[in-house]
This record gives structure tokens, sequence and C-alpha cells, in this order.
């Protein structure tokens, strides 16, 4: 199995988002100094290939299994999440008041990659996990953040996130779990969901829900926290709360995984409390969501990262036709396709990190608006470009490609999920053309054309900021349905007209090999920027007649 983290190229695209006085005294990242951001990548490359990377294969083809109510992981897994625990790599970016590190986003997001890259089933856990922790910690009553949070940062329990009914996938408003308050101060659940990522396991001893419900009589949705266990009168939690996992899911990919049906008021109801206010459940569960939609966008580029490892080494290995199959210049356009793809996903993924560090910790409004901004198009460009490099991958590999032995097949099913969960990608290119773009009269979206000019060296990536221009002046003024047709090419001619110039910004700076991959992606890549835009503008007046 071949992977490594790819450290010089994360440390230059980090340093590259962040700016390189960002990591000196009085910096944004002045707390990642001294060597410390390379010692913990350094650190976290060595975890992820001694302890993660030998338990992918063996979750993949053990799988979950699911008996009598209880979720069994694949073998090694619980060692390998007690290593991680005690690693202290669940800390890294919470708050220091509940046991956390402290840590900037953009620390927790590249280590992110790297336990991706390496066993994205496994990795999956921890992720959710630290959404969970960002959520209790701007919504949760003190009382619950003492109880709960100290434990959930350590890493000692995990968490999940309850949203999918069978009834109501995308649209939350079909929601059927109730809360029925029980006079106390807590509520019971009563419901089924569907799609829970992790929501039974034999990893830790308490799992932390975090479901969303309907109060009596309400139409909006509130969102609750329903531990697996509750405290007993001597303050242990041993007291089985009434809510079970009925099952896992057979999966195309990530079968380590296990994908839960949870539910909710067998008897009682299951116990759970309110987290933040009542009926805006939908704004305090984005806060996890959000945090995640990042995550699954980095997901996207650990396993496109990993793919092209693969496919490189593979074809460099690889006789014929005389020479190893690197040589055929076709080889080379999927390879460097690959390449380039990854590492502009990367570094728009570490830009979003850096807005949302700029945007906590500096109160910086126009940071957190591109934040805003960004996040759809982090979640959507590293989903889409992990499910087509791990394709190149396996055409690269051949027929050798179509065998499990080989892995890449084994990436090729994993990535698929990314552009799925947490939010489809379609998903993402309407929050981001209906909401984010639409913010202030557009004027995030304005500042980023306006930068990435500046960055532009290239004719096609000038003809691809214009092209996002013009087709953003469109959306602005498009009535809502010719905006949602068109939503889907505009994350990508963003995608394209953003990657490319961050690229070309790289070169400038980074040595011949960084020249060549912006060269590549401008003149192989990025030109098809025009055509993207001409469909945003065009194509949805085309598509209207199925419209209704």
């Amino acid at each position: 199995m071949v992977y490594a983290a790819p450290l010089d190229d994360m440390l230059f695209s980090m340093k590259l988002a962040a700016g390189e006085d960002a990591f000196g005294a009085g910096g944004l990242y002045a707390d990642l100094g001294d060597g410390l951001l390379a010692a913990t990548l350094n650190e976290a490359d060595r975890f992820a290939r001694e302890q993660l990377l030998p338990l992918d294969k063996v979750g993949d083809r053990a799988g979950a299994r699911f008996e009598n109510g209880a979720v069994t992981t694949p073998p090694g897994w619980r060692e390998a999440y007690a290593q991680f625990v005690e690693s202290g790599w669940t800390r890294l970016a919470a708050e220091a008041d509940f046991g956390g590190l402290g840590l900037p986003a953009l620390l927790n997001v590249a280590c992110t990659e790297i336990w991706n890259a390496a066993n994205c089933a496994f990795a999956i856990c921890p992720l959710l996990a630290h959404g969970a922790v960002r959520a209790l910690e701007e919504h949760a009553p003190q009382r619950i953040k003492e109880t709960y949070l100290p434990r959930l940062v350590s890493g000692e329990w995990t968490a999940t996130m309850n949203l999918t009914e069978p009834q109501a996938g995308s649209d939350l408003s079909l929601t059927r779990t109730r809360a029925e308050p029980a006079g106390d101060g807590s509520y019971r659940l009563f419901g089924q969901k569907i799609f829970i990522t992790y929501g039974e396991h034999d990893l830790t001893s308490n799992i932390l829900h975090l479901v969303l419900a309907k109060l009596p009589g309400e139409k909006a949705i509130s969102l609750f926290l329903a531990p697996k266990f509750l405290p007993d009168a001597t303050g242990a939690f041993t007291r089985r709360n009434d809510l079970r996992c009925a099952g896992i899911e057979h999966k195309l990919g990530i079968k380590g995984s296990p994908t839960c049906t949870m539910i909710y008021g067998d008897g009682e109801g299951a116990t759970a409390y309110l987290l933040g206010q009542p009926n805006k459940g939908l704004a305090a569960m984005f806060t996890m969501m959000n945090e995640a939609r990042l995550a699954v966008g980095v997901q996207g580029v650990g396993l496109a990262e990993r793919a092209t490892q693969m496919a490189i080494a593979y074809a460099h290995e690889r006789a014929q036709g005389g020479g190893p199959i690197i040589a055929h210049p076709d080889v080379a356009r999927m390879a460097l396709t690959m390449r380039a793809l990854t590492a502009a996903a990367r570094v728009i993924c570490y830009e979003t990190a850096v807005a949302i560090d700029r945007g906590r910790r500096q109160g910086d409004a126009e940071a957190q608006e591109r934040a805003g901004l960004l996040t759809p198009l982090a979640k959507a460009f590293g989903s889409d470009i992990a499910n087509e490099v791990a394709s190149l991958g396996v055409q690269i590999f051949g027929g050798m490609g179509y065998i499990e032995e080989t892995g890449a097949a084994q990436l090729f099913r994993d990535a698929r999920i990314a552009a799925i969960y947490e939010g489809t990608n379609g998903i993402q290119a309407n929050d981001l053309v209906q909401r984010k773009l639409r913010h202030a009269g557009g004027g995030a979206m304005r500042r980023e054309i306006e930068a990435m000019r500046e960055d532009a060296d290239e004719g096609a990536l000038l003809e691809a900021v214009d092209a996002l221009a013009e087709a953003t002046d469109f959306l602005l003024g498009a009535e809502p349905r010719l905006a949602q047709a068109g939503a889907t090419p505009y994350l990508r001619l963003f995608a394209l007209a953003r990657g490319g110039t961050l690229l070309a910004k790289a070169a400038r700076t980074g040595g011949a090999k960084r020249e060549a991959l912006a060269a590549f992606f401008a003149r192989n890549l990025a030109t098809v920027a025009p055509g993207l835009g001409r469909c945003v503008i065009e194509g949805g007046a085309s598509a209207a007649q199925f419209f209704d």
C-alpha cells in the first residue's frame, strides 16, 4: 500500500493560504511557530502510516458487523482508536476550557487530510466527533458542556449527527421525530433516523447523538443531545437510554464505518437535552455540519492524494511498449490531471480553514463571510475531484485497477460517498448560489474575483476569471429556478478559477515543479471555464421544460 503524507506540499500550501508572516510572532498562527507545525504533521503522518493504513484493507474486507443490537468494528480498530485518543489527536482544535489544545482549524484540517488518506472509514468517526464538539461549544447550556464536553474532547466518547429519516432525506421539513417535554427540563424523543455514521460501535463506552426533532405543535426543528448512556444515582454513565441501533447498511464503500438505523423511544422515550434555542435547531446543527463539510472536502483531498501516489508509483513500475507507461503521453496526462486537481482542491480547503481561523481568532467579519462562501466550494470540489482522481487511478492501473488486490478499486468505491453525504454536492451548489453568493449583494464573491485577477498570470486563467465574473452577474439577477439550474456548473467554474489562480500564485515562489503544474492546470483544465460560463447563463432556459 502506497501512501506518505506530502508534507512539503502541505506545508507550502498552508503558508500560501495564510501568508508566511502568519506563522511569526504576533501572527495568526504564532502558536504553530518554532517547528510545532511541521512536527505535528510529521507525527500525524507517522501515526497514519503505522496505525491506520494497515487497517484500511482490513476494514474493507471485514466490514462492521451487527448482531443482537451491537456493532463490532473491524479487527484492530479498537486498539487503533485507543492509540488515537492516547496520542491526543481528538484534542487538537477544541477549546482549552474543556481539555482541548485550542489549536487552529488549519492544523486540524491538515491532520484530517492525512488520516482520511490512510483510512477514511476510520477517520470519519473522529471527524464527526470534532463537529459535535463545535456544536456543543457554541450551543449547549453550561451544565451540558461541563458534563459532556470533556469526555467528547478527550475521545473517551464519540458523537453522531442525526438528520435523515426514511421519508426526509435532504428535505428536513418532513422530519417526523418528535420531542416531548418531560417536565424536568429534559425531553423525550420518539422517531427513527437512518444513515447515521457510527451510530453504534464498540470503540467507546458512550455515544452522544445530536438529533433533529420537532416540539409539539411546531413545524420548525429543534436540536437535542441524546446520550446512549445516562448517569445513574452515583453519576456514573451506566443507565441505558431508550434508543438503539436497529441495523447497519451494506454499502459500496467505507465498509468499516457502521452506517446505522437508529430508533428513539421504544418505551417512554429517549432522554434528551435541548441545544440552542427551540425551533432553531437547523441553525445549531449547521455549526456541526459546516465543520463536517469542510472536513469531507479534505477527506476527498486525502483520498485523491493517495490514489495519485498509488497510480504514479504503478506507472513508473509497469513496463509496456518498451518502457514504463508513465512515458506514454496519455498516461502522463492522466497522472498530471490527478496531481493538479488534488493540489488545487487542497489549497482551496486550506484557504477555507484560514478564513475560519481569521473569523474566530481575530473577529474578522469579512473573513467569516469568506469562510461561508468557500465552505460549499471546498466540500463539493474536494469530493468531486476525489471521484475523478480515483477513477483516473483505476484507469492508469488498467485491468489491474479493476482487481481488488491493488487497492485502486477500494479507493474508487470509498470516494463515491463523499459527494453525497454531509449535503450532496448539488445542495452545496445551491447553497453557494442561493445564499452565499447573494449575501450582501455578492460582495464576498466580488472580492474573491478581484483577488483572482491579481493571481492570474495565464490567458486561460484570465478567461476563467472573466467567465466567472460574467456568470456571477447573471446569477445575481436570475430568478431562482434558472439560478438553481446553473448552480453546479457555476460551482465548478468557481473551483477552476480559484484553484487555477492559487496554483499560479504558488508557482511564483514554489520552483519549477509548481510552475509546471500551474501551467498544466491553466492550459488543460481551466480551458473549459468559458463553456461552463455559457452553461450557467444559457443552460437553465433549455432545461426549463423539465422543471415542473
